[in-house]
């Protein structure tokens, strides 16, 4: 059974920074794409970063410059460093994971429950 568990958001004020953890188990894919995406109530959902097996990185053309994608693979675990956090980037955040390589669709087999994100202006 695969299961994800995203960690670390919270609120802070614009300009501020938070990270984000995604504890990954029970996959057992040999080439896999990572991603977080995010959603507001009322907007479609939106790919924000990937990263696949190879270590390669996708970004959003909304946060690039600002956050990081990695992977911690002893651990398990991805993170999403997020810097200059703006007022739109409030959205619950989710990390997923799907089989093969990435590409740009935001489709997944497997979502985490979720971690809110709130920056105040």
């Amino acid at each position: 059974q695969v299961q994800l568990v995203e960690s670390g958001g919270g609120s802070v004020q614009s300009g501020g920074s938070l990270r984000l953890s995604c504890a990954a188990s029970g996959y057992s894919y040999t080439t896999y794409c990572m991603g977080w995406v995010r959603q507001t109530p009322g907007k479609e959902r939106e790919g924000v970063a990937t990263i696949d097996s190879d270590g390669n990185t996708r970004y959003a053309d909304s946060v690039k410059g600002r956050f990081t994608i990695s992977r911690d693979n002893a651990k398990n675990t991805m993170y999403l460093q997020m810097n200059s956090l703006k007022p739109e980037d409030t959205a619950m955040y989710y990390c997923a994971i799907r089989p093969g390589y990435c590409s740009g669709s935001n489709v997944y087999h497997y979502r985490g429950q979720g971690t809110q994100v709130t920056v105040s202006s």
